[in-house]
């Protein structure tokens, strides 16, 4: 029995979106902001927290951000609906639910991180569901982010390359560009072409 495009695709978004809370909530709750592990020379379990998209980056304001986020997400969803229509590409389709589950990993942090942790400070690490409430609002969230590769240093021994902090929400982003690049840019301008959905 053949497994369908969306079968997969949901199972991919759940399985990274598991993953990614996972390994969030297991930072925010035992580590203090800035605090780290090294784990190799040139791999580290370093938390920190950015109000910015992928990597750290910034663009516009909190709200802005947020809102940005649940747009694309619905962008996203509406895509792939229209990619199992079509009968794309498994692979395709699985490669776009990637980039799906790393929008809606970060998206969960600026919603309800806010709400439900206290705020993690260098000296001191977050509770959950504390008395006194959240550390900001709903949107207002901060995303957590721990992977740390600073895999070039200069004589000082200062980080040249890879300096930002990332998790695993953008991992499968980042992931997916790269899929797309090497094996899927025919079917990504394709998608993007009008033309009659197959019949199911």
């Amino acid at each position: 029995m053949k497994i369908s495009a969306r079968f997969w695709t949901i199972l991919v978004v759940l399985l990274i979106l598991a993953i990614d809370q996972i390994v969030k909530f297991y930072i925010k709750l035992h580590f203090p902001l800035g605090g780290y592990i090294e784990v190799f020379p040139w791999f580290q379990i370093c938390f920190v927290e950015n109000d910015g998209m992928a990597f750290g980056w910034e663009l516009g304001s909190k709200l802005f951000l947020t809102l940005f986020r649940i747009a694309a997400i619905g962008v996203l969803c509406y895509y792939i609906h229209r990619l199992i229509r079509q009968q794309a590409r498994t692979g395709f389709i699985i490669t776009i639910a990637l980039v799906l589950a790393g929008a809606i990993g970060n998206l969960i942090d600026c919603l309800f991180y806010g709400l439900i942790f206290s705020e993690s400070s260098f000296n001191q690490i977050a509770t959950l569901f504390p008395e006194g409430g959240g550390y900001a609002p709903f949107f207002y969230g901060k995303v957590v982010d721990m992977l740390y590769f600073p895999l070039i240093h200069n004589a000082a021994g200062e980080v040249l390359f890879f300096r930002p902090v990332f998790n695993i929400a953008d991992s499968a982003i980042t992931v997916a560009v790269f899929l797309i690049l090497i094996f899927y840019r025919k079917e990504l301008n394709e998608s993007m072409e009008k033309k009659p959905e197959k019949k199911q």
